[in-house]
C-alpha cells in the first residue's frame, strides 16, 4: 500500500501540529479516522475513549473517538459512530478495506476520565474503559498499551505508520470540553466546532 494513500473517515478538520512535519487530523467526538502513513491523529478526550487499532504487518490504523458504549434505551444506538460498538465496528471495517486482517489488529486504548463531576452516578468513563476491554477481549484484539480512567483530561497523538502513541495529561479541566461532551452527551446528534477543543 503506498504512503499516499489519502486516509478515509469522518474525521476531516486538518491542521498544523508542533513537532510533526505532517499536518494532524482531529478526531472529534463520533468520528474515526485511518491511515497508512506518518499523519499525526490527534484527538483530546474527557470521559470519552480512543481506540487506536493497528496491523502491524502492513502499517495501516486508525482511531475512533466515542462517548457512550451503547444507546442504552435512547433509541438512538444506530447512530454511525456515537457509541462504543458502532465506533469499533466502523474502525475496523474500515481497517479490513484498507488491507488490514482482523487476525492482526493491536489495540491502544486512552481517555474514560471522570471530569464531569455530574457524571458521577453514570459512570461514562468507568463504563467506556469497561466495555473497551471487553470488546477487544472478545474479538481478541490484544491490548499492547493503555491509559485509563483518573480524573485527568488526555490529549492523544497516534501514529499509524509506525503505531506510536503519544498521551500527555491535561492538568486542569478545560471548561470547553467539559462543556462539549455535556452537550454530546445530551443530543449525541450535534459535532462540535473544532475550536472548542484547541488545548493545544
Amino acid at each position: 500500500m503506498s504512503s499516499t494513500t489519502q486516509s478515509i473517515g469522518l474525521a476531516t478538520f486538518r491542521y498544523e501540529e508542533r513537532g510533526f512535519a505532517h499536518r494532524a487530523v482531529k478526531v472529534l467526538p463520533g468520528e474515526f479516522y485511518v491511515a497508512d502513513d506518518e499523519t499525526p491523529i490527534v484527538t483530546v478526550l474527557g470521559s470519552c475513549v480512543a481506540v487506536c487499532l493497528r496491523d502491524s504487518t502492513i502499517g495501516v490504523g486508525g482511531m475512533n473517538h466515542f462517548l457512550l458504549p451503547d444507546g442504552g434505551d435512547s433509541g438512538l444506538a444506530d447512530s454511525a459512530g456515537r457509541y462504543g460498538v458502532n465506533a469499533m465496528e466502523m474502525l475496523i471495517n474500515e481497517l479490513v478495506k484498507r488491507g488490514a486482517v482482523r487476525r492482526r489488529l493491536e489495540a491502544k486504548i486512552f481517555g474514560g476520565g471522570q471530569v464531569m463531576r455530574n457524571f458521577t452516578s453514570l459512570n461514562v468513563g468507568e463504563r467506556n474503559a469497561e466495555f473497551t476491554k471487553n470488546f477487544l477481549r472478545t474479538e481478541d484484539i490484544p491490548i499492547l498499551s493503555e491509559d485509563l480512567l483518573d480524573v485527568h483530561p488526555r490529549k492523544v497523538c497516534f501514529i499509524a505508520k509506525t503505531g506510536r502513541a503519544f498521551v500527555k495529561k491535561l492538568a486542569a479541566v478545560e471548561p470547553s470540553l467539559v462543556q462539549q461532551e455535556r452537550q454530546y452527551q445530551k443530543t449525541l446528534v450535534s459535532k462540535p466546532v473544532a475550536g472548542d477543543i484547541e488545548l493545544f
